[in-house]
């Protein structure tokens, strides 16, 4: 398997993300890489493919705080509450960053944003949600792959900082 092919390789993984995943020194998780027919686009989709809750999954969410991007981490079953990123980065205004802003901010697309292995160093919040699970499921890069990870390592991979930015369901 080469180090620079431009296709996903064996693994699934997007080439970008299986690099990343080496440089890291995570090559092993390359293995442990499920790859789908059908998109795991969504947290919902993820879940049913892969037969986990979908608490167990790990959204990678590109927010724009005043303009900068920011990566969320959050668990599949919540939603993020803007206002509490808002105050946890003291912003005056934090917004979903558009399509073309994730890609170039990460070098993926909306539905394989992986947790890390990102083209750009951005701010990054994980949701103290994912730390509930022995195991969480990421996108690999790519919108038919995911992978498994201890949440604590996954938050020290990503670089986050635990936050409590779930919206709460009454």
């Amino acid at each position: 398997m080469s180090m620079n092919n431009t296709e996903d390789d064996n693994s699934g993984a997007n080439p970008r993300f299986a690099d990343a995943l080496r440089e890291l020194g995570l090559g092993d998780l390359l293995g442990r890489i499920r790859r789908f027919p059908d998109a795991t686009r969504t947290a919902a989709e993820a879940a049913a493919a892969i037969g986990c809750e979908l608490s167990e999954i790990c959204k990678s969410l590109i927010f724009a705080a005043d303009g900068v991007p920011v990566l969320v981490l959050m668990d599949g079953a919540s939603r993020v509450d803007l206002e509490l990123v808002q105050r946890e980065l003291g912003a005056e205004k934090v917004t979903r960053a558009k399509a073309d802003v994730v890609r170039e901010t990460t070098g993926y697309a909306i539905g394989g944003v992986p947790p890390f292995g990102h083209r750009t160093k951005t701010r990054v919040l994980a949701d103290r949600s994912l730390l509930a699970h022995d195991v969480v499921w990421a996108a690999a890069g790519n919108p038919h792959a995911v992978f498994p990870m201890e949440p604590k390592e996954l938050v020290a991979y990503a670089g986050a900082t635990l936050v409590d930015v779930r919206e709460q369901t009454t």
